[in-house]
């Protein structure tokens, strides 16, 4: 079982920059729960089947330090958070840098071991504009709706489970050649390993899909209580109604100047309508990338923004497989990759109780 919400509530709260306000939206989130801090890399250690709430405050320059020296511990311990469940509260005095941070501590944590719930980030920037929209349906100001946003994430936090399913379904979604695809071929390795899932394999290539325009609110949720969405095609025909009734969704995504492909992009841009009606929460995220040269964290940490925190997929534990390889056909030749495909299937397998 990942997280045991039995156990005290790991809280890793690096020193650094003076942060106030994060201090009242912990002191509300935390009051009543059993907490153990840790706020120096020194006294990290493997932490295992816990809960961890991550909080991080930035200040002005979107630095801090000790921070940095966790990052550091993190990446030289791989093993250190197998089994934990997480989420994120990061607190700026700047409109910038917030998002870029927490993506860089999901993945860092994830290939840890640590798995993160849907949507599991609160963040606050200096004015607060964003939570402009959650004050408005909550009733009240920005500072209170971000105090709310911190008591509910640690709520989900402790109570989230994954389900176990019976019969696990795939959707994989990709705008690759079948032929000459490094990251393709890497995945008919991986698929052979999940004969126990239904898989549906739905290519998006050669303009496939019309990305997103910006469809007014009310018109997008109105499309999207019906199942689909202005522009129609393949999105609402076949990817929609996939992404329904899957279980976890599989991103197959070679590295295009150091981020997805446009049709994937497009793909994440039109998956909205389908959001406004449906939780992901319980939907897992999976992805597979390969690069040419290097950059495949930077495409891993685009599938956390968009998909984990933007859209709300579960992310499993160590929930990407990194790839380098450039010619046709090469990561195939890669030293140890029928082991760390092997490893990848596994942990699929394992987000869905089939370990």
């Amino acid at each position: 079982m990942i997280g045991c919400e039995t156990a005290p509530l790991l809280v890793i709260r690096p020193a650094g920059p003076a942060s106030p306000r994060l201090d009242v939206a912990l002191r509300a989130a935390l009051a009543g729960r059993d907490c153990q801090v840790v706020d120096h890399a020194s006294e990290m250690g493997a932490f295992h089947g816990r809960r961890v709430l991550f909080a991080v405050a930035l200040g002005k320059s979107g630095v801090n330090l000790e921070w940095c020296a966790l990052l550091a511990w993190l990446r030289t311990h791989p093993g250190c958070l197998d089994g934990c469940l997480g989420a994120v509260l990061v607190d700026g005095e700047s409109e910038l840098y917030t998002k870029a941070v927490s993506r860089e501590l999901v993945l860092a944590a994830n290939l840890c071991g640590c798995a993160f719930i849907g949507a599991p980030l609160v963040e606050s920037t200096r004015t607060l504009k964003n939570y402009a929209i959650r004050a408005a349906n909550l009733g009240t100001d920005e500072y209170h709706a971000y105090l709310a946003s911190a008591e509910t994430l640690v709520e989900r936090l402790m109570s989230f489970e994954l389900p176990t399913r019976e019969a696990p379904k795939l959707v994989v979604l990709h705008a690759s050649s079948h032929r000459n695809s490094n990251t393709y071929v890497l995945w008919k390795k991986v698929r052979e390993q999940l004969s126990e899932f239904e898989v549906t394999e739905i290519g998006l290539r050669n303009g496939a899909v019309v990305d997103c325009s910006g469809c007014p609110y009310r018109m997008c949720l109105h499309y999207g209580e019906q199942g689909s969405c202005f522009y129609g095609g393949l999105m609402v025909e076949e990817v929609y109604p996939a992404v329904k009734a899957a279980d976890g969704v599989v991103m197959l995504c070679p590295n295009y100047n150091d981020a997805m492909s446009a049709n994937l992009t497009a793909f994440v841009n039109r998956l909205t309508a389908l959001y406004r009606t449906q939780s992901f929460q319980e939907k897992a995220l999976f992805g597979l990338v390969v690069s040419g040269y290097s950059g495949s964290d930077l495409v891993a940490q685009q599938l956390i923004a968009a998909l984990n925190m933007n859209k709300g997929f579960y992310l499993p534990p160590r929930f990407t497989m990194l790839e380098t390889a450039n010619n046709a056909g090469e990561v195939l030749g890669l030293p140890g990759i029928d082991g760390r495909a092997a490893v990848f299937a596994a942990g699929i397998r394992a987000a869905f109780g089939r370990g």
